[in-house]
């Protein structure tokens, strides 16, 4: 065989590969992409558990399921066993301690009753949970994204969002799985107009993960379009009543937690109060004021003149982001849940390590990457990724030496 003939054989086999891979449904490719890249992640999740630090809070040469039911992981396992406290510990200054109340009870129920059913352990229940609800989040990515971007870009954004630098929490103990499942169900529901559906949706999202206060945000800006744009899209009636109905249940949904947590305890600031134990770490005992952490984590981390021009400087760029033209191709609505959940970080959050995992609900954010189709600029935004990736794993799981590497 000479030359010319292998070239052309290889190339017709790679066209055969292109035609048998399109032939796949939608949802077959996207669960070949979310296998193979869970694969690649726990290859990772292998290789840091090898270079562990000494003085790795995971100890030396952890296994697959001590790093995946780490962190966070361990309060999801002692709220299935032991429930939820109800007396508030105290440190030794008298202060509520970290506890379980700063977490939601679906994720950890669902786990639970199935760990129950099938006789499983509580952390492979668990695993098996969030990749389950992240191949779930996937497919509906995709779907949300088709109707603004097509086929082709949504089929790239939801591999970006299967290697995404965060995308170990797929297959981690955290409720971050089983959020974005409900959340992307909840956008789909939204861009499709099918707004009763949302109140079923809500009150599930609200008690998994915090940040459905933003998604009572986004109804209001989405009426409040709704209304300007109702001369070329009209409004029914019905619709308005739907839409601040799920407004309303997210809002009361949002608050309810802190109520359940201060009648439980008998102390009303409760929930306040252990989120705010997790800060004290880092400024000590703080109230909080809305908007106020973030220019405190400016000040600590950066010194108090360019901690502030940092903040500001990240506040300016997150209100243009949402005007860069591939943002501008995802729709009002998308931008719109960008921008109120942006919003609800910089109103409650202090900012530390745990900002990454907190930012993943922007993923829409995907779709405006994946507008580029220029071959080698996906590919280095792939390797961008993975290395991230990596570089995300190693720190919170191989090293995971100090305070601040927290996931």
């Amino acid at each position: 065989m000479d030359a010319d003939t292998a070239h052309s054989t290889e190339v017709e086999e790679r066209l055969s590969m292109l035609r048998r891979w399109a032939r796949l449904p939608w949802w077959g490719r996207i669960t070949i992409v979310y296998v193979v890249s869970r694969l690649v992640t726990t290859a990772m999740f292998a290789v840091a558990s090898l270079l562990q630090a000494p003085d790795s809070r995971f100890g030396a040469f952890p296994s697959l399921g001590t790093l995946a039911a780490g962190w966070d992981g361990q309060w999801y396992w002692w709220i299935a066993t032991y429930g939820y406290p109800t007396q508030l510990p105290l440190d030794d200054a008298g202060r509520v301690a970290e506890n379980a109340w700063a977490f939601m009870p679906v994720y950890p129920g669902v786990v639970k009753a199935l760990s129950v059913v099938t006789f499983l352990p509580w952390p492979v229940m668990a695993v098996i949970v969030s990749l389950c609800c992240g191949l779930g989040a996937a497919l509906l990515f995709h779907r949300l994204l088709r109707i603004r971007l097509g086929d082709e870009r949504a089929m790239f954004a939801v591999v970006l969002f299967c290697i995404a630098p965060l995308s170990a929490l797929f297959q981690v103990a955290y409720a971050e799985s089983m959020f974005l499942l409900l959340l992307t169900l909840a956008l789909l529901l939204l861009v499709t107009r099918r707004y009763g559906w949302l109140l079923a949706v809500i009150p599930i999202m609200a008690f998994t993960r915090p940040g459905v206060l933003a998604f009572s945000l986004l109804l209001g800006l989405h009426l409040i379009v709704r209304i300007v744009t109702r001369h070329r899209d009209p409004l029914a009636r019905r619709e308005v009543v739907l839409i601040l109905a799920g407004g309303a249940l997210a809002a009361v949904a949002g608050f309810s937690w802190m109520v359940i947590a201060g009648l439980v305890t008998g102390t009303p600031e409760a929930y306040l109060e252990t989120e705010l134990a997790w800060r004290a770490a880092f400024i000590g005992e703080q109230p909080l004021v809305p908007f106020s952490a973030w220019i405190q984590g400016g000040q600590f981390w950066f010194g108090d003149g360019p901690g502030i021009a940092v903040v500001a400087a990240i506040f300016v760029g997150s209100v243009v982001l949402l005007f860069l033209p591939p943002v501008r191709r995802l729709g009002a609505d998308l931008r719109l849940w960008v921008g109120s959940y942006l919003l609800y970080l910089f109103a409650v959050f202090f900012p530390q390590t745990s900002v990454f995992r907190l930012l993943v609900p922007v993923f829409p954010l995907l779709g405006a990457v994946a507008v580029p189709r220029n071959r080698w600029y996906r590919g280095g935004v792939v390797i961008v990724s993975l290395a991230l990736q990596w570089c995300w794993i190693f720190v919170m799981y191989g090293l995971a030496n100090a305070y601040w590497t927290i996931p």
